[in-house]
């Protein structure tokens, strides 16, 4: 490479965005994920020893994945293949994997393949793969933000170890923000930037673990801040607000991980009671975008499942919610939203009926003997009588209360109880009118 390449490939790196300039070099200069790359971090000693063996490194954006990646490259040994599934194919793994073959037989090296987004491999795709990991001939190390147990082969997951990485915490998003400011080779340090304590706050939070925003925005303030009448660049709450309008919302993936980690989120505090955790969780949702369609399904399934009999009217009002939201639309309906999510998650809880359900559904999977008796069969088409079918029914409403005593169960199976009323069940008969349950089985429903 001339000076002329060198020159213009330094202006390029200096032309690049803060967060990708601050990208670290060495696994000194990362910031976070103690446990894995720190000092006695096990993936540390695998890339300093300079054996690595085939992983997925699994975490939000903005975590470090392509950085380690990257920090493999420069200190392995092996010869470093790197490949995007967005861009590559079928292919581009065979020449890879040619390439290996040719590196081990000519030099005896090893190769690393780094295969970023490695979760939009299709199967047929990640099985081209398998083969050679298996043979030892590639290591893979593959980055996604999506849960490779759902999106990776499980065969090539078996052959892998997945390593999860963590958003940033605050205190290592702050480390970041001033190494940037101070840094006057690849950061702000040439602008003379200076970042007050309120705007730092602000960036810290807004940051929510992901380096990459973290830098960005940072970068934005400085963009949007003026210079002092002493060269300084001042950024403070005011530019980071502009920041943020330029750079949109919170980030949330209404595909992956996030969706189902923040919809379990407000499913249990709902559950548990804790209106207020509830309310931030739906409004995460409602501000990245999430159809209310969803959450709303999701109420009512909880109405029938967590609070029950406790309180019958609330699958009504999470009904009527979901019909409300739907005919409203949004940002109206997140008000209805969250009306139904209070009055649920402040309402009394019971799961007898839910259960209940699944304890007999277990018996009927178990191949619990499910003849209809003939006195509770149907009589509706000729010849059911003549068949012996309701030969014995005794009609409730022919009693006093409209009850009667008779056996409900299938042929030859005694009764068990599968729904047990407690103190928190909602009952609405009047005194007197509630029979004993017709237990005498084995089998009880489960006790918390």
């Amino acid at each position: 490479m001339d000076l002329f390449s060198l020159a213009s490939e330094h202006e390029a790196e200096r032309e690049a965005p803060l967060a990708y300039r601050m990208r670290p070099r060495s696994l000194d200069e990362m910031v976070g994920h103690e446990k894995l790359v720190g000092r006695n971090g096990v993936l540390r000693k695998m890339i300093e020893r300079d054996r690595l063996m085939s992983i997925i490194l699994y975490g939000p954006p903005g975590t470090g994945k392509t950085t380690i990646a990257e920090v493999i490259a420069r200190q392995t040994k092996a010869r470093f293949i790197p490949l995007n599934a967005v861009t590559s194919g079928i292919a581009d793994v065979r020449k890879a994997v040619d390439a290996a073959r040719e590196e081990r037989d000519l030099y005896g090296r090893r190769t690393v393949v780094f295969l970023d987004e490695i979760h939009r491999f299709n199967k047929s795709q990640q099985n081209a793969l398998l083969p050679h990991v298996e043979a030892g001939l590639i290591s893979l190390v593959g980055a996604t933000t999506e849960n490779p147990y759902f999106d990776v082969n499980a065969a090539l997951l078996s052959r892998s170890h997945v390593f999860r990485l963590e958003p940033l915490s605050p205190e290592d998003v702050g480390r970041l923000l001033d190494m940037a400011v101070a840094d006057e080779e690849r950061g702000l340090g040439r602008m003379r930037v200076k970042l007050d304590e309120n705007a730092r706050r602000i960036l810290i939070q807004q940051a929510r673990g992901d380096a990459r925003r973290a830098l960005n925005l940072l970068e934005l303030a400085a963009f949007a801040a003026r210079v002092g009448p002493d060269g300084e660049t001042e950024i403070g709450a005011e530019e980071v607000e502009v920041a943020l309008e330029a750079s949109g919302g919170p980030r949330y993936d209404r595909a992956g991980d996030d969706h189902y980690d923040t919809i379990s989120a407000f499913i249990k505090s709902v559950r548990g009671s804790d209106v207020n955790a509830a309310m931030l969780w739906l409004a995460k949702m409602l501000a990245g975008g999430e159809d209310p369609a969803f959450i709303a399904r999701r109420l009512m399934i909880l109405a029938a499942e967590d609070v029950g009999m406790a309180d019958p009217n609330a699958l009504c009002i999470a009904v009527s919610g979901w019909q409300a939201a739907m005919a409203i639309g949004m940002p109206e309906a997140r008000i209805v939203l969250a009306e139904v999510t209070a009055y649920l998650a402040k309402a009394p809880k019971s799961n007898h009926a839910y259960r209940a359900i699944n304890l007999a559904m277990e018996d009927v999977r178990a191949g619990l003997p499910l003849e209809v008796p003939l006195h509770l069969r149907s009589t509706a088409y000729q010849g059911a009588k003549a068949l012996g079918h309701g030969e014995g029914y005794l009609y409730p409403h022919d009693y006093p209360g409209h009850y009667v005593e008779q056996n409900y169960w299938p042929v030859g199976v005694e009764p068990r109880v599968y729904y047990r009323e407690g103190d928190d069940d909602h009952e609405d008969l009047d005194e007197g009118a509630l029979r004993p349950d017709a237990s005498g089985g084995s089998r009880g429903a489960a006790e918390p």
